[in-house]
């Protein structure tokens, strides 16, 4: 009888190749993006633990705009309450447990919709019909339950994890690196989802090098993207980064004469921000454009898509001009990333051997797996 030797553990796969020098670098095997074994890892080890993004402060502007969204299968409502505070709470009712809000919107109130029990925007029992007679009912103790919630530099982060280090302290490296952007004084244009078929980690792989920029976007903006000036430096333990300089006729991506905070080449730097798990940042001195990845299956992504301008560009009639252009280009650069890393998942289940050696282009991936191994320990 023939004896079929069992595969690897993909976790243990990931380790043996994770941790070599990086002049001796690969790609991680085919294992951790199909297997839905692993994938139940990482949301047990990764989304339930560490911060997710969940956009952009001014994305709610108002008393009573929320949002919904799920995270490592947890139903979550992030709304500003009546005080202006962004909250983010369990989108699930404390009577027989139906979902509250959907999508996004206003409201000046949260009612249950099944039995209208109601809350007010901070989450406390506001009402709840015929329970008068029930000698354990307390309204002060059948508040939402509150999930942690916090602002940085203008962005949204949420958590299940209420002994999570603060976000300024995870990410103080990153606040230093490009304070004087001024991140938290960009505005937000726009924000849409959608969702692909391919490994969440394949399009975060995507986002983290230029390498693919010349063939991948060839039609768009591989044609001035300068790799071979590319700087791909040593990560940290919570994200990586590249940078790229961008040419001084793409009005939007170099500093406004009004900006005298960047100065000499960082007037024409951008910056790509890689934050640990799956928050993606393009930030130039004039636009930003973001992209917070869930994944929803080995091979199916929800994509959380946002940008907008820095404030010195966003109160001219003209950069909204550009920016209208610029969002043109995005959505045709999506849609080539879309094409691309669709295909890369589509060859991850072929059963031709694991993937190869990486380039110096793709430091980033290299510390990527290495977060990925410590965090799905074999």
């Amino acid at each position: 009888m023939e004896i079929v030797e069992a595969s690897l553990d993909p976790a243990k796969e990931l380790r043996e190749i994770a941790f070599q020098p990086f002049e001796s670098a690969r790609a991680m095997p085919k294992s951790v993006y199909t297997s839905q074994d692993f994938l139940d890892r990482e949301i047990s080890n990764i989304f339930a633990k560490e911060w997710f993004c969940a956009g952009r402060a001014d994305g709610l502007p108002n008393v009573g705009d929320f949002f919904t969204l799920e995270l490592a299968g947890q139903p979550i409502t992030v709304i500003r309450d009546q005080d202006g505070k962004l909250r983010a709470m369990a989108n699930v009712c404390r009577h027989r447990m139906s979902k509250l809000l959907e999508g996004s919107g206003n409201t000046k109130r949260i009612v249950c919709p099944y039995h209208g029990w109601t809350y007010n925007l901070d989450g406390t029992l506001r009402g709840a019909p015929a329970m008068t007679r029930n000698k354990v009912f307390d309204r002060k103790k059948m508040g939402l339950s509150q999930i942690r919630c916090e602002e940085w530099l203008g962005w949204v982060l949420i958590s299940l994890n209420p002994d999570i280090e603060s976000v300024a302290q995870k990410l103080g490296k990153i606040e230093s690196m490009v304070g004087d952007f001024d991140m938290g004084n960009y505005e937000q244009a726009f924000f849409e989802t959608f969702e692909w078929n391919t490994n969440w980690k394949v399009l975060a792989e995507n986002f983290m090098e230029s390498y693919h920029l010349p063939v991948c976007h060839a039609a768009t903006i591989g044609g001035v993207s300068k790799v071979d000036e590319v700087e791909c430096p040593e990560g940290f333990e919570a994200f990586n980064y590249h940078t790229l300089q961008k040419e001084e006729d793409f009005t939007l991506s170099v500093a406004h004469p009004d900006n005298t905070a960047l100065q000499g080449e960082r007037r024409y730097m951008t910056y790509l921000l890689a934050i640990y798990p799956s928050w993606l940042i393009t930030l130039t001195p004039g636009y930003f454009w973001y992209l917070s990845l869930y994944p929803l299956a080995p091979g199916r992504v929800k994509i959380y898509f946002g940008g907008g301008m820095a404030k010195e560009f966003a109160s001219s009639v003209e950069s909204q001009k550009h920016f209208e252009e610029l969002r043109v280009l995005l959505d045709e650069v999506n849609d080539e990333d879309k094409g691309c890393t669709e295909r890369v998942y589509a060859g991850m289940l072929s059963n031709f051997p694991n993937p190869g050696p990486l380039s110096h282009l793709e430091r980033p991936n290299y510390e990527f797996a290495q977060y990925i191994s410590n965090k799905v320990p074999a």
